[in-house]
């Protein structure tokens, strides 16, 4: 990883374990209702405390690799989602590297 992917991930893994969250699929749901009525997958969910902050946390994302979501505003802050089991493995694993 070069050094401004590090910075990134650090930044990252502090944005993700101020109030971050990782959302899981729920695979008792999916073998009951199956695919097509319970489309929900795995998910990690940054928190952005203004539109300033939410320019930052995209721009982080993107610069290690990653591809965001859309993002959504709840109350008054923003969240921006990583979609994908895979992605979700793999962004737990850049922070997880950073923090060693």
């Amino acid at each position: 990883m070069k050094a401004g992917q590090r910075r990134a991930a650090r930044a990252l893994g502090w944005y993700f374990r101020r109030n971050g969250y990782v959302r899981r699929q729920n695979a008792k749901r999916v073998a009951k209702e199956g695919w097509q009525q319970y489309k929900k997958g795995d998910e990690v969910r940054l928190v952005a405390n203004s539109a300033v902050e939410l320019r930052i946390l995209r721009r982080l994302v993107v610069q290690v690799g990653l591809k965001p979501g859309r993002a959504f505003r709840k109350g008054r802050q923003y969240r921006l989602p990583i979609y994908g089991r895979e992605a979700v493995a793999r962004f737990l694993e850049i922070i997880e590297e950073e923090d060693a």
